[in-house]
């Protein structure tokens, strides 16, 4: 039982080159299917991931079922994982490479056909991102942005945007500076 736990059935560094050539692709076919975030997952994309999963698990290990085979495995996909994450950080060509650019969806409070149909977004997505930006409808958006990491992003009219802290403070200057104006003076003796 012991010699099956530690046994590696085949050589480490083809499992280190597996595991590395199935995170590419699986970047890959994750960049060509969209921009969709795991907060923007729907049921079929869940489904997806898992089963996913279990589809490239022989590609990475194997014929290989030892744990020390499985550990190899993951810490080469968190290590890949973390020096891809690094590269990003620090290289903006890459993140357009590996993530894509930001698409308008929304152009002053229209809805773009063309963007829905090409980034497979249904409007029902859109109007709720609204809502959860602070926006009654889409004729409240100046500009609606899908970005790159799945987030839909709403930046409303001058109009229905909400009132900043700012905006508060100011207001109670000048209101403090109405009642100086219009309390009366006490009486002089």
């Amino acid at each position: 039982m012991w010699h099956d736990l530690t046994s590696i059935q085949i050589p480490i560094a083809e499992k280190i080159v597996r595991t590395v050539a199935v995170y590419a692709l699986i970047v890959v076919l994750f960049r060509l299917s969209g921009k969709r975030g795991l907060a923007n997952l729907n049921t079929f994309d869940f489904v997806v991931i898992f089963l996913l999963s279990n589809v490239v698990q022989n590609a990475v290990i194997g014929n290989d079922d030892s744990l020390l085979g499985g550990v190899i495995g993951a810490v080469t996909l968190v290590t890949i994982n973390v020096l891809l994450n690094r590269w990003l950080a620090h290289d903006e060509r890459a993140v357009r490479l590996v993530e894509g650019r930001p698409s308008t969806v929304i152009e002053d409070g229209h809805l773009l056909p063309d963007a829905l149909k090409h980034l497979a977004l249904r409007p029902s997505e859109i109007e709720h991102a609204v809502r959860l930006q602070s926006g009654e409808a889409v004729d409240d958006v100046a500009v609606g942005r899908l970005e790159p990491d799945g987030q839909l992003v709403m930046v409303l009219k001058p109009p229905q945007q909400g009132a900043t802290r700012a905006d508060i403070a100011r207001l109670d200057t000048r209101l403090a500076a109405i009642e100086q104006l219009l309390t009366p003076a006490p009486p002089r003796d």
